[in-house]
């Protein structure tokens, strides 16, 4: 396992990472319902394409998931730090990279947007897909990837807008909040964009768009 971030690894008040509904066996039990389709994801293969990822540079794939980003980037010969806060997510990761042929460039470190696990201007490129919700402290998260970021460093940020009744999978996604009872702040992809400028990006623009063919809350940043 590469281990080219270094043990940078701030811990938040001894707390966990992740947001309180990412905790515990009931939250590991609903992402293994999801797994399936957490697996492969076009529109974690969009981000990665979009981000033009080069071979040798060192990426963070924030809230890796199941890894469908990250294995993608690891094939484009991209140096991987998968970041999940969740215990089982980051059994998923382990064991997809050991199943890569390119595992060896993948590394799988507990973390989150308010807590990455590399070192200051160590990352080349940042993403993250369907996680924003889950972020606690989006100021703080801003300054984070401040910190990680190199001077030109890409960032691509987003969240499926399944409040959009143009989204499919809007009334699936309606129907299953209802019944989970869960919850997330409403993320406003302007103000996140205002977060990251303020935290030091030369650039950030944030809005609701249409991204791989679905409407999604984006954030696209250069440090």
């Amino acid at each position: 396992m590469t281990t080219h971030h270094g043990h940078h690894h701030p811990q938040r008040h001894g707390h966990a990472h992740g947001h309180h509904h990412d905790q515990g066996a009931r939250a590991a039990l609903r992402y293994l319902r999801l797994l399936p389709w957490m697996w492969h994801s076009e529109l974690n293969e969009a981000v990665v394409h979009d981000l033009a990822l080069q071979p040798g540079e060192r990426v963070v794939d924030l809230g890796a998931g199941a890894g469908a980003a990250t294995a993608v980037a690891a094939r484009r010969g991209a140096q991987v730090l998968a970041v999940d806060p969740m215990p089982f997510m980051r059994t998923v990761l382990g064991l997809r990279r050991r199943l890569h042929r390119q595992g060896d460039a993948i590394e799988v470190r507990d973390g989150a947007a308010e807590a990455i696990p590399a070192e200051e201007g160590s990352v080349d490129a940042l993403w993250t897909v369907n996680t924003l919700h889950h972020w606690t402290d989006r100021d703080a998260a801003a300054r984070e990837l401040a910190r990680v970021l190199v001077k030109g460093g890409r960032v691509l940020l987003l969240d499926e807008a399944f409040d959009d009744a143009a989204h499919p999978g809007h009334a699936h996604f309606q129907e299953r909040r209802r019944r989970s009872g869960l919850h997330f702040d409403e993320v406003a992809p302007a103000s996140l964009a205002e977060a990251l400028r303020a935290a030091g990006f030369a650039h950030a623009e944030g809005s609701r768009t249409h991204f791989a063919g679905r409407p999604v809350k984006l954030i696209r940043a250069t440090r």
